[in-house]
């Protein structure tokens, strides 16, 4: 029996027949992956699982020898010159440019018909929020003499920044005797307030807190007549000795932002030009990013004069004190009163921007005029009218003018310990209680937290800022009223100024059916949406309400 070789006979022929099929197939597969994908569109291609199969003109698949190697430019170009593919392109080319035209004209649309944004009112500083008035012989001691100084108030910039008021007015601090023109200078600082090196960091430190300083220069700040009865218009000198021009000069170069001179009235009565001199002339000091403001004030507080000076002054703010006699005049306040004074005034300014004042240097501390229940509803209405308030220092805690002070301003109470941090000398005044002083109202409810969110909501709202007043309601002893600005959240502000809880209706002048409440100067209040059909008041309550915009 003959024994085949290794490797020879049936089965090693087989196991070559397999591996020679293997070999083919797998150059077949290497030859269709090379082939170029989407080249069988009218060429007789077949697909098979993303690769390409070649097919013989007279059927069947192609051998291992059959290899397609694309269509020549020329046939590429016969193709391509086509009717079908001509009429491909021109259908494709006609569609991008309706789709790119139809696109173009929604959003011209959407332009032409969406609310149109109202271009804003100029944004000078002092327009943007509250300014702060303080006594420095009150405020703050540094030095342990018992007199309130220069440096103090820059040691208090920290609490009045807190405030988030937008300047501060100080002054005046010029050496002068009571009625005597002749030992005023309004360029040398008293020795008691401090010195010049102390004004130039107190303004260097408010201006790393972004609060502006205005300065007092009313010259018989001491005396009976702020301008020791001047006759502007007298040619025999006598008023060339307060060189006032000068003076206005020598502190705008040292930076102040603004400038206020009281007793405007004495002015304009004798030279109403001149006023408009002092306005030119802070006006040629103003910078882009520094705008000076010209500040000018009345003790008047009959409403007639006080509309006249605001129509005479070129100034850009009047500081007068036109809304006490609506105020105290009557107790309670009648609301239709107050709502016809407001409106008179508003009126009165046209485009002069308007501002409002309850305490001051003149009359004393809000707390020792009102009755307590009134304080806060006082806020809400300085910090909601149009145009800028004006806060006496102290008003925010509700400092009383009955303490013992000097010079008839009460000092400022930090805390509760002796003097009330006012200042080390030995103690004048008992320690006060804790929650009348800024340590202790520092936490919510109090009045200092009132005030703050107050003046921040001044700040960040437009409709607050510079929105339309419109009157909403007067019933009873409720007034009430509206401001909107543009396309921004609107407000109602209503203020009860009965001591007795109120109900109010509000309807239609395009008002929605509920409000959210915003603020209230009542602790009791929570956040919760309001129907303006039924709004209960508090007695003395001032109550912020909140509403959008809808186109």
């Amino acid at each position: 029996m003959s024994t085949a070789a290794p490797g020879t006979g049936p089965a090693a022929a087989a196991d070559t027949d397999v591996e020679a099929a293997l070999k083919e197939v797998e150059l077949n597969e290497l030859e269709q992956e090379k082939l170029p994908m989407g080249l069988g569109l009218g060429l007789g291609l077949g697909d098979t699982n993303g690769a390409v199969k070649v097919l013989k003109a007279g059927g069947g698949e192609p051998g291992p020898k059959d290899k397609f190697t694309g269509l020549s430019k020329e046939e590429l170009l016969k193709v391509a010159g086509s009717p079908a593919w001509v009429r491909g392109r021109w259908l494709l080319l006609i569609l991008f440019w309706l789709g790119w035209l139809g696109m173009l004209a929604g959003a011209v649309a959407i332009i032409v018909q969406a609310p149109r944004c109202r271009p804003l009112p100029p944004g000078d500083w002092w327009r943007t929020g509250g300014i702060y008035q303080l006594q420095v012989a009150a405020f703050q001691d540094s030095d342990g003499d018992g007199e309130g100084d220069l440096a103090g108030v820059g040691e208090r910039m920290e609490e009045i920044a807190a405030l988030k008021v937008k300047g501060i007015i100080i002054g005046p601090i010029h050496q002068t005797l009571p009625d005597n023109i002749n030992k005023t200078n309004l360029t040398e600082i008293d020795s008691k307030f401090g010195n010049l090196e102390q004004m130039e960091r107190l303004l260097e430190t408010a201006r790393r807190k972004g609060i502006k300083v205005i300065l007092d220069l009313t010259p018989n700040y001491r005396g009976k007549q702020e301008w020791f009865g001047v006759n502007f218009n007298r040619s025999d000198g006598s008023q060339d000795l307060l060189q006032e021009k000068e003076a206005f000069q020598y502190w705008l170069q040292k930076g102040v932002d603004g400038l206020c001179l009281r007793g405007i009235e004495q002015v304009l009565s004798s030279a109403p030009s001149r006023v408009e001199e002092w306005q030119n002339l802070t006006k040629s000091f103003t910078e882009d990013e520094n705008p000076r403001a010209f500040i000018v004030a009345t003790v008047k507080n009959n409403s007639g004069e006080i509309l006249q000076l605001v129509n005479q002054s070129d100034s850009d703010l009047l500081f007068s004190y036109y809304l006490r006699e609506a105020l105290v005049m009557s107790k309670p306040p009648a609301a239709a009163n107050v709502r016809q004074k407001v409106e008179k005034y508003i009126e009165s300014c046209g485009e002069t921007w308007p501002s409002w004042a309850v305490g001051g240097y003149e009359v004393g501390h809000i707390a020792s005029t009102l009755e307590q229940y009134l304080q806060g509803l006082v806020q809400v209405m300085l910090f909601t009218l149009p145009g800028t308030p004006f806060i006496y220092y102290g008003d925010e805690i509700g400092l009383e003018d009955n303490q013992l002070h000097q010079n008839k301003q009460p000092w400022m109470l930090w805390n509760a310990s002796s003097n009330g941090g006012f200042t080390s000398k030995s103690s004048f005044i008992s320690n006060p209680p804790f929650n009348r002083t800024v340590q202790g109202q520092l936490s919510p409810p109090s009045p200092l937290s009132l005030f703050k969110k107050l003046s921040l909501l001044k700040i960040k709202e437009r409709s607050l800022l510079f929105g339309d007043f419109e009157s909403l309601y007067s019933v009873g002893q409720v007034f009430a009223y509206k401001r909107i600005w543009d396309q921004s959240d609107r407000f109602i502000v209503l203020l009860n100024f009965g001591q007795e809880p109120e109900s109010v209706s509000l309807k239609g002048n395009d008002l929605p059916t509920e409000a959210w409440m915003e603020l209230s100067s009542e602790t009791h209040r929570k956040d919760e949406t309001v129907s303006l059909t039924g709004i209960h008041l508090a007695g003395g309550e001032g109550l912020i309400l909140k509403f959008p915009f809808v186109a």
